[in-house]
């Protein structure tokens, strides 16, 4: 880890931050004047600390698997150790699997709740107290419009961007006197590494070709966190759009559309990387013949 110089520049906490979102969010932070701490669990965290660093912040690297508890401790003791206050946050670390929920590998499954829910709530717990000793400080909380549609073949994951919602929104209420401001980010598609992590290539979701860029949906999340809105769907005017409507429209309707371009496009096999196998024999088979 490197030492952060004794500058007078505000500090911001960034996880996630090896690239995609995460990633673009810490440049702005960097462009506008922040010192970072920037937290990811793989080695293309050096890159993107370098990258921020010759945007002038100085920045302090932490790899580290925040679906651990061991691993956000770590984190904050790296946070505690510039000896300087957090007036920004961005809480985006995040996960998803692909499939049945009961063709899932436990594991894998756990891992989404731990570092999407579990890691998140660490974190704003361990956080929060200092903004609000200040009586000043942003958060940023990355849930999704997934959070908007109970998601079969993601069920864990879109039930986890619902939970960030619903906790972003409830902190922001009870911080509401305190001068510290939360924002959820609900990003729609954005062409990341996600869904090549998530095995989920392989479906209409991680296929489609109009996803969202990165820089964009940073560049209004920043612009949200600052200005202290509530929630923010960001990316494209489609994805927008898709957004609105898929806080509109009934269960009944999005549900089935979520199925059809979250379903693998072909059966067969475990998901990519987990080395189980399926916990259900024939079940994705029945499924689709349904």
């Amino acid at each position: 880890m490197n030492a952060l110089k004794p500058l007078a520049k505000p500090l911001a906490v960034v996880t996630g931050a090896s690239s995609g979102i995460g990633l673009e969010l810490a440049r702005h932070f960097a462009d506008h004047g922040f010192d970072l701490v920037v937290c990811a669990e793989n080695r293309a965290l050096g890159a993107a600390a370098e990258d921020l660093r010759h945007r002038g912040a100085d920045v302090r690297q932490v790899r580290a698997d925040l679906a651990t508890y061991d691993g956000v401790e770590q984190l904050c003791l790296a946070v505690t150790a510039t000896g300087r206050p957090v007036e920004a946050a961005v809480l985006n670390a995040g996960v998803s699997t692909r499939g049945l929920f009961l063709e899932a590998d436990l594991a894998d499954t756990a891992r989404v709740i731990d570092l999407n829910i579990a890691s998140t709530v660490h974190l704003a717990r361990r956080l929060l107290p200092g903004m609000v000793d200040i009586g000043a400080g942003r958060l940023l909380i990355t849930s999704s419009v997934a959070a908007l549609v109970p998601g079969p073949y993601q069920a864990v994951y879109n039930a986890s961007k619902a939970f960030l919602l619903s906790f972003a929104e409830a902190l922001r209420d009870e911080l509401r006197d305190t001068g510290v401001t939360v924002t959820a980010l609900l990003p729609g598609l954005t062409d990341t590494d996600f869904f090549r992590r998530a095995g989920l290539e392989d479906t209409l979701l991680g296929s489609d070709p109009h996803k969202d860029s990165p820089v964009q949906v940073a560049a209004q999340g920043y612009a949200a966190l600052m200005r202290g809105a509530g929630r923010v769907l960001a990316g494209s005017l489609r994805s927008r759009a898709g957004g609105v409507a898929a806080r509109l429209l009934p269960h009944a309707l999005t549900v089935p559309a979520y199925r059809r371009r979250a379903r693998p496009l072909m059966a067969g096999g475990p998901p990519p990387g987990s080395g189980h196998p399926r916990g259900v024999p024939g079940l994705e088979e029945r499924v689709r013949g349904s």
